[in-house]
């Protein structure tokens, strides 16, 4: 058993906080962390698997080039934290909570993001690809290099969002476009928006 594993058996044992350590190149299978609190914990090179991390918060948390597969975030909460560099494609991330986050390079293709929210985020590079993003609210979020193709963003909250760096291709809205109702988008990506509403464009 690894030291992560060990560290996250103690602490749903005793229902205790994970603070203060650091882990790098660790590995963990099948765990249940849910509704485990984590506080300042810089995780480097790791990797989960069929890890249960439901309701779990993370406050002033750090991930760094970590693997994900087949772990579940459902009602986690984020503050403080980053993501960088890692991949977490298919995760469940419905109705996590990220406020004051930094997410870059992160891999979320296929992920399920139903109900999210994003509140003074920022997100760098990040690729959503085929991920379903309804009524997902993003506040006072910054946008670069976002990739939405053919991601799901029936319902989505966009008002106010910064679009224009992002990838729209092929995703999905309602009849009315509503969900970009008051974003700022490229007049390139007009095309998107008017082939969903039907209208053809002359060359």
């Amino acid at each position: 058993m690894s030291r992560l594993e060990r560290a996250l058996l103690s602490a749903g044992e005793e229902g205790e906080a994970l603070s203060l350590q650091d882990f790098d190149r660790e590995a963990a299978e099948g765990l249940d962390a849910a509704d485990l609190t984590f506080r300042q914990i810089r995780f480097t090179r790791c990797l989960f698997t069929d890890c249960d991390f439901s309701g779990a918060a993370f406050y002033g948390c750090s991930f760094d080039a970590c693997a994900f597969t087949g772990c579940r975030f459902p009602v986690s909460f984020w503050k403080d934290s980053a993501l960088s560099g890692c991949k977490a494609e298919g995760g469940d991330f419905r109705r996590a909570r990220f406020k004051n986050c930094g997410l870059s390079g992160l891999r979320l293709r296929y992920a399920n993001l139903t109900g999210a929210l994003w509140e003074r985020c920022t997100l760098r590079d990040c690729d959503l690809t085929e991920s379903v993003c309804q009524e997902l609210k993003v506040l006072k979020t910054d946008l670069k290099q976002v990739d939405f193709t053919r991601a799901d963003l029936f319902r989505a909250v966009l008002k106010g969002a910064d679009l224009s760096g992002c990838m729209l291709d092929g995703v999905t809205l309602s009849a009315s476009c509503r969900e970009l109702r008051g974003a700022r988008i490229h007049a390139s990506q007009a095309a998107v928006v008017a082939r969903i509403l039907g209208i053809e464009i002359a060359d």
